[in-house]
């Protein structure tokens, strides 16, 4: 996130909250900006505007009503929380401070799924009916922190991965979920948090989207989208196992120190290469009354009656879907025009996301209160 902000015209930096004194004194040297020990004492300077939240995920209500509190902004990482009841004490707090909050499914940018919406929209391809995501990664065997296996605490892919599945459904359809059901798993007693999941969604407009979702690092599905990553750029198709591998023989401390490096002001911080394709989430299929669609690795490609064809989408930029999460907090703010991703938004992605866990447990299908339209 951090490149995003600093290339930002309608951004200046201006500080940090980080807990770990190494981390926040490299930081501090590093972008030559005060960082703090706590969020409070971050949000209690009077020049600032907007907070970026990135904490664990159950801080996210303290901090993100906290800053409301001091009449800040703020962009929240998903999940927006981990209750129903926390969304809602974050989005009152920030009707009373009259602020804005946005919720970061970056997913829900991505240059071929707004292109995808707008094809939906217009009709072109006759009515949506079906969508299909299928997502295999390593997402399990990244360094983590023990929360993160805890899924009491938002661990595991139901909080974590999940909703940029469910915020990719939601922004293709455009309406409101009517209800879910899913089956997860939990296969690695070592990482004892959900690992795998297979779901269907059910739209108020009949339309059925199906999700399935492994990170248990064996086949990676980037091999069903062109070898491109999630961010857009070329990977290997050699790498099978290497986060695993990569884990092996390491006790919980080592891991969660390994998990901090990784982090801004790490010393083991992971470069993001700039994308040479699209960014994408797994494979997409989308599918109409007269036509199917997936994202290429460089735009969208159309079956329908006329045969395959290729929509091309202008080159990628570096962290477009970041890009846009910002400018909706910075047009919010300095132009009055409203959110889509909004306080309400997240909680509906939450609600769903919370409705497929305790469908998986109890073996049934949950109906949904909380849906918004896309608009």
């Amino acid at each position: 996130m951090l490149p995003s902000l600093a290339a930002h015209p309608g951004v200046t930096i201006a500080g940090a909250a980080e807990p770990l004194a190494d981390l926040r004194e490299r930081f501090a040297a590093d972008v030559d900006v005060p960082a703090y020990d706590r969020i409070e004492t971050l949000c209690d300077r009077e020049e600032l505007d907007a907070v970026y939240v990135a904490t664990p995920h159950q801080q996210h209500v303290h901090d993100v009503t906290y800053a409301a509190g001091r009449g800040l902004h703020a962009i929240v990482e998903k999940p927006m929380a981990l209750s129903l009841e926390d969304c809602r004490a974050m989005i009152d707090a920030a009707q009373r401070a009259g602020t804005v909050i946005v919720v970061g499914h970056t997913h829900g940018f991505d240059p071929a799924i707004k292109r995808m919406r707008e094809i939906v929209a217009s009709g072109e391809l006759g009515a949506l009916r079906m969508i299909a995501n299928v997502v295999y990664s390593d997402f399990l065997y990244r360094p983590r922190r023990p929360e993160e296996l805890d899924s009491a605490a938002g661990g595991g892919i139901m909080y974590n991965q999940v909703p940029h599945q469910i915020e990719i459904a939601r922004t293709l359809d455009g309406g409101r979920l009517r209800s879910v059901k899913a089956v997860s798993g939990i296969w690695d007693p070592a990482r004892p948090t959900e690992g795998a999941m297979a779901a269907l969604l059910e739209f108020e407009s009949g339309v059925v989207a199906s999700l399935t979702y492994s990170g248990y690092d064996h086949f990676d599905s980037d091999e069903l989208a062109f070898w491109v990553g999630e961010s857009g750029a070329e990977k290997s198709a050699f790498v099978h196992g290497a986060s695993r591998t990569s884990l092996r023989g390491l006790s919980p401390q080592d891991e969660a120190r390994m998990k901090a490096a990784s982090g801004l002001g790490g010393r083991g911080v992971r470069r993001t290469a700039d994308p040479v394709h699209q960014p994408h989430f797994g494979m997409l299929l989308v599918s109409c009354e007269r036509g199917d669609m997936r994202p290429s690795a460089d735009g969208v490609l159309v079956y329908d009656d006329r045969g395959k064809r290729e929509i091309a989408l202008p080159p990628a930029r570096a962290f477009p879907n970041k890009d846009n999460v910002i400018d909706e907090l910075y047009d919010a703010v300095v132009h009055a025009k409203p959110a889509l991703h909004d306080g309400r938004w997240g909680m509906a992605t939450v609600e769903a996301a919370l409705a497929l866990i305790v469908s998986s447990r109890e073996r049934r299908e949950v109906p949904l209160t909380e849906e918004v339209v896309h608009g």
